[in-house]
């Protein structure tokens, strides 16, 4: 993700709308969750682990084994809302696994430790 994407205003906008009952905006959205997904990279650097919010970004993060080809081992995968929803702490990491909302395959995915994030 480039430095311009690591806007907390967005974050804070996004979940604003949310807090009106309004959806956000989509590239309210997207910037939000792509500010979210540069600061778990800085806070988890490292490539064992992918992160995929489709159809806004895709990262790797968390110290561990490189993966270089091929489907990694440790893949987060969810949607927009409910990554916005987990990354800043409105939704707890196992619930949305519990209820499907959000995938984690691999031994290093659970990324509880390192949320919620917050951009600086």
């Amino acid at each position: 993700m480039s430095p311009a994407h690591n806007n907390s205003e967005s974050v804070a906008a996004a979940l604003d709308a949310l807090d009106r009952g309004a959806e956000p905006d989509r590239p309210v959205l997207r910037d939000a969750v792509r500010a979210l997904l540069t600061e778990l990279s800085q806070r988890a650097p490292g490539r064992s682990v992918e992160v995929r919010i489709p159809p806004f970004g895709a990262i790797q993060c968390v110290p561990g084994p490189r993966h270089t080809r091929g489907t990694p081992p440790n893949v987060v995968e969810t949607d927009p809302m409910t990554w916005l929803l987990v990354a800043t702490g409105r939704l707890g990491w196992a619930e949305a696994v519990g209820d499907g909302r959000l995938r984690a395959s691999g031994i290093r995915t659970d990324l509880t430790e390192y949320l919620p994030l917050t951009p600086e």
